[in-house]
């Protein structure tokens, strides 16, 4: 049995209909957009136009300022480099300054130095006139008289001092006992600096004794100052073993200037003293001793911190075994705390000698 068909219904449009509704929204979209485009044309423009003005103006400005940067730039760095050669100038101009600086320096200390030096030269050549001209006048006043020496009243005068004889030696103990009179003044003394050693009064006693002995020298003698402490040496350097004209004051003088000069220090050796006196040739007439006490060495080696007084008194007349007989030995003996025995043993030396023994009173000469 065949099948029974559905109906078929067809709805359909004419091509005309479509094409009128298709040209109508092209026409409809074609009016919005018009409108739109008629509302953005019909706004004023002025506004936009200033602004883009505005900003051709800044971006004109910029790139001006953006070439007088470059341009500034470029100046700076000519002139770092400039200023980088001049200093590089500047700086090869200092050192050479500082190098002839350095030279005129030297040269002006060189300059100053010999100025100092003539001007010393001409202070010493003045005093040497002054002294040959009071020399002179000295000679005329006082005859035989070699130096002078200004003493206190009449203390400057001895009695029993014997200074004949044609050559005369004097010996004069430089050790630090020399500093002063009691023990700790000594020990407090011999630590401290060069000047206040010369300053000690027992040694400017001494030099003072020194100089009024070279003051009584007789004309046409013959002296020697030789000053020991360990070991013995002449005063005036490079006269070891001659004797000196008294007649010469420039060399007495010069002799007086270097004990002020020397400062007391270290132990005592008589037996480097006596040795001198055995060593000149010809012997001498006179010796002359200034000392405070018995040695305290036996020799320049002996490095003994401490020592007895029987052992300086052993020392004492050992040391004796080294001076020449038939001299006569004058002493000076001054001050010195505790050396009991020098005092008696000096006496009998300038007494079995011959010679004069004197204890130094503290204001003498």
């Amino acid at each position: 049995m065949a099948r029974k068909r559905r109906p078929f219904e067809v709805f359909s449009m004419s091509f005309l209909d479509c094409m009128s509704c298709g040209f109508g929204a092209v026409i409809l979209f074609f009016m919005i957009i018009n409108s739109q485009v008629r509302e953005t044309t019909e706004s004023d423009p002025t506004d936009l136009m200033a602004e883009t003005r505005k900003i051709e103006v800044e971006i004109l400005e910029g790139r001006k300022d953006l070439v007088l940067a470059k341009n500034t730039m470029e100046q700076l760095e000519t002139e770092k480099t400039t200023a980088e050669g001049q200093i590089a100038q500047i700086v090869a101009l200092i050192e050479k300054l500082r190098e002839e600086l350095s030279q005129y320096d030297e040269e002006t200390l060189a300059k100053i130095e010999r100025v100092e030096q003539l001007e010393s030269d001409i202070e010493r050549l003045e005093e040497e006139v002054k002294r040959l001209l009071a020399l002179a006048e000295s000679r005329e006043a006082e005859g035989n008289k070699l130096r002078e020496f200004k003493g206190d009243g009449d203390r400057q005068y001895l009695t029993g001092l014997k200074l004949g004889g044609q050559r005369t030696l004097i010996l004069v103990d430089r050790s630090a006992s020399m500093l002063d009179s009691t023990i700790v003044n000594i020990i407090r003394r011999r630590n401290m600096d060069v000047e206040d050693k010369l300053a000690a009064v027992k040694w400017r006693q001494v030099v003072a004794s020194v100089d009024w002995l070279t003051a009584q020298f007789l004309p046409g003698s013959e002296f020697q100052i030789y000053m020991f402490n360990e070991k013995a040496e002449p005063v005036i350097k490079g006269s070891e073993g001659v004797w000196l004209k008294a007649d010469d004051n420039t060399q007495l003088d010069e002799a007086v200037r270097v004990l002020r000069r020397t400062p007391p220090e270290n132990g005592t050796n008589m037996q480097a003293a006596w040795e001198v006196a055995a060593s000149l040739s010809p012997p001498p007439d006179n010796i002359i001793l200034l000392a405070d006490g018995l040695p305290t060495m036996s020799s320049p080696d002996d490095d003994r911190k401490t020592v007895s007084g029987q052992e300086r008194y052993r020392m004492h007349f050992n040391a004796l075994r080294e001076l020449p007989p038939g001299i006569p030995v004058n002493v000076f003996l001054y001050p010195l705390e505790g050396d009991y025995e020098a005092p008696f043993v000096y006496w009998v030396l300038a007494y079995r000698t011959g010679g004069s023994f004197i204890s130094v009173s503290r204001d003498w000469p």
